[in-house]
């Protein structure tokens, strides 16, 4: 374990040097790896894909970025088709292969980054469906002494880009695998945006991802070329009657009903309203073709993106009475 620079382990580019480093390619490497960090007693940040986090110039103690990377199919009941994918699966290339495969159920999940390990922390979604729709079941090693179990997605307590590993759980296991339950059966889910003016009438799963990868690429940068961390802020969820107050302000304003009956706001656009979109602060903007997007143009640190991210929040607070939640996480 030595010395790392992680400036490219992380989409934002923000740069950072961990202390110490290594990435256990096996289950009982990782178990080894978190037994010698925890007899020096010594601080101990999980690393992914990178694609959700924020990253200081230095992380003391050990940084753990579990490289286990087999995925495997078990034939289940029916048209059902079990995926298992350890930690450090890519979860695009994992999509799309599967979707090659003609398995549904996660193919518009297509092109969000990141590792399969991590996925579960923010319940990732896209284009109405979320990983704990399809999420059968989830290993976890324990930090505190290396124990592994596994969790229901009851346990998991998943929420809209939320779940027990953001809250009870947070800092205290690490996921080291996870079980999908595809389907065999075309059931595509085509109801958000243009996504079905992309597709023909009887599309297959891998034109369904493929339109996803393409929506995507033409509304978000790529953080190889820009650094970013995809949706910088979560869509928020307001009661009734402050979702109808501001509609009668503002009629054309999008809003998604949801099943508590409270209503989802388009961060994007408030964003957007406020004049933002396409504005630059130093080393960090707002994308300018899409506003929940910040992107990091290089030479920036995390205390000048999160200030500038305050500031992007603090014009839809003083405009539209809405509080924006960060969505990547803050490392260390």
């Amino acid at each position: 374990m030595t010395p790392a620079d992680l400036t490219s382990a992380n989409t934002l580019g923000l740069p950072c040097m961990a202390e110490r480093f290594c990435a256990p390619e096996s289950l009982a490497d990782l178990q080894a790896a978190l037994a010698g960090g925890r007899g020096q007693g010594e601080a101990l940040t999980l690393l992914g894909g990178g694609s959700n986090l924020i990253l200081p110039e230095h992380l003391p103690g050990l940084v753990v970025r579990p490289a286990m990377t087999r995925w495997w199919l078990e034939e289940g009941q029916g048209d059902t088709v079990r995926i298992h994918a350890e930690a450090g699966v890519g979860w695009h290339e994992l999509v799309m292969a599967l979707a090659a495969r003609g398995l549904w159920g996660i193919e518009n999940l297509a092109l969000i980054p990141g590792h399969c390990g991590a996925a579960p922390i923010q319940n990732i979604g896209a284009y109405g469906v979320e990983l704990a729709e399809v999420l059968e079941a989830l290993q976890v090693v324990s930090l505190a002494d290396g124990g592994e179990r596994w969790m229901t997605p009851r346990e998991c307590a998943f929420g809209y880009r939320d779940s027990i590993f953001k809250g009870a759980l947070d800092g205290k296991v690490v996921i080291t695998r996870l079980i999908l339950r595809l389907s065999r059966t075309p059931r595509p889910q085509l109801g958000y945006g243009d996504l079905a003016a992309r597709v023909g009438t009887s599309p297959s799963a891998l034109e369904v991802a493929e339109a996803v990868c393409a929506i995507r690429r033409e509304k978000l940068p790529d953080p190889a070329v820009l650094g970013n961390a995809g949706s910088f802020f979560k869509n928020p969820v307001v009661e009734a009657a402050r979702a109808e107050a501001l509609l009668s302000a503002h009629p054309g304003m999008p809003h998604f009903a949801q099943p508590d009956g409270r209503v989802k706001l388009a961060a994007g656009w408030l964003i957007d309203q406020c004049g933002l979109k396409g504005c630059r602060e130093g080393h960090f903007g707002v994308h300018e073709r899409q506003a929940l997007v910040l992107v990091h143009f290089g030479g920036g640190s995390a205390d000048e993106l999160l200030a500038f991210a305050e500031r992007v929040a603090g014009s839809v607070r003083e405009r539209f009475g809405v509080l924006l939640e960060r969505e990547p996480r803050l490392a260390g």
